[in-house]
């Protein structure tokens, strides 16, 4: 199973989601990374009533061992009410430096 296939499956089991999306951006990276990058975007009624904080926390602690090895996860957490208010836009990432300034 790839890494975007076994973000997706762990994400579904954790939290339930409304909207679950699970983008490979390693295409951004200036290197040959082929699975080390993405963008998560997850609408979950697990996420009400907490911090953000709190929510990317349940997502780190749910990819644990997935984070040894991905350089950029970039998480967009959202109740599904706060996914309507925002019509579905979530901000574009940013192209990655690959560790340089």
């Amino acid at each position: 199973m790839n890494m975007q296939a076994t973000i997706d499956e762990k994400l579904n089991k954790t939290l339930a989601p409304e909207f679950l999306e699970i983008i490979n951006e390693s295409n951004m990276h200036s290197g040959p990374a082929t699975e080390s990058h993405f963008k998560v975007v997850a609408v979950s009624k697990a996420f009400e009533g907490k911090m953000l904080i709190a929510r990317h926390r349940m997502i780190n602690e749910a990819l644990a061992d997935e984070l040894e090895t991905i350089h950029a996860l970039s998480l967009h957490t959202m109740t599904p009410d706060e996914y309507f208010e925002k019509a579905g836009k979530i901000a574009e990432s940013p192209q990655c430096k690959g560790g340089s300034s």
